[in-house]
């Protein structure tokens, strides 16, 4: 990543490139590479947590293209030290406040190497028998820490998949209201389908919107006060749907809000 230099013999080029799939290469890689991350953690918190670099810095410190033969690890690391880590929000730091907490970990890191290596692809129980069934068994752990019925889990009728994000679990979910709702009220009605959330409720909702195709003044942003800690008035959300009843309108689907203090009504999707 550092220069175009052809200073590197070819015979050293051949043998980084020989070496790619070579165990004990990957190995002295390896460790070099969790050296690296467990130093990053050691010093985190003395970085800035906001980057301080200006925009297109990183075009001033890199070749113009690719270099043409492979560079050593320690030079990518090098590089990665001096011209990448200065241009990163650093999440993983204790003095990180914004957003969400630390969405990363240490089991999480070894648990991304180990499913890397072993390059699963778990298209159907066929293609990794392992990978589908402790699938099954997790979701029904969490299901069964939970609290659901057993309708809800893998081992009942139910079941379902992990997720990436928020993001992708409520863009599936909302795709799913959608296709069972649509199936209900004739699919040239998708411009009736009205969602409801609190006007706390995150951004991630209308983008997933956007992408099912759905109208984004559906939205009902029910109305929230600092005075009751921002909490979603379940008579507000009454009222609202109430409103888009009698104006003939579809209710689709409903975001509670989480770490509320009081109960709300539990609305179902597609209903």
């Amino acid at each position: 990543m550092g220069s175009l230099d052809s200073h590197y013999e070819e015979e050293n080029s051949f043998s980084n490139t020989a070496n790619l799939l070579n165990p004990k290469e990957f190995r002295r890689q390896g460790h070099m590479i969790i050296d690296f991350i467990a130093d990053y953690y050691q010093n985190m918190e003395k970085y800035p947590v906001l980057s301080q670099v200006q925009p297109g810095y990183l075009a001033k410190l890199l070749p113009k293209s690719a270099p043409n033969i492979p560079e050593p690890i320690e030079t990518i690391l090098h590089d990665i030290q001096q011209y990448v880590i200065p241009g990163i929000a650093h999440r993983q730091s204790p003095n990180y406040f914004a957003y969400f907490p630390s969405s990363g970990s240490i089991p999480g890191f070894l648990e991304e190497v180990l499913n890397t290596g072993f390059n699963v692809v778990g298209f159907n129980w066929v293609s990794s028998p392992a990978m589908t069934e402790l699938e099954f068994l997790t979701i029904d752990w969490l299901g069964q820490m939970l609290g659901l019925p057993q309708s809800f889990v893998f081992s009942g009728t139910g079941g379902g998949v992990i997720q990436g994000t928020t993001c992708e679990a409520i863009l599936c979910t909302l795709v799913a209201a959608r296709d069972q709702m649509l199936a209900k009220v004739g699919r040239g009605n998708i411009g009736k389908l009205v969602f409801y959330g609190s006007d706390q409720t995150h951004c991630a909702l209308l983008k997933a919107a956007k992408f099912a195709g759905l109208e984004c003044k559906n939205f009902r942003a029910i109305k929230t006060m600092r005075s009751i800690a921002f909490q979603l008035s379940a008579e507000s959300l009454r009222t609202t749907i109430r409103l888009d009843v009698e104006a003939g309108l579809s209710q689709l689907f409903f975001v509670p809000p989480s770490g509320q203090h009081q109960r709300l009504p539990l609305i179902q999707y597609g209903h």
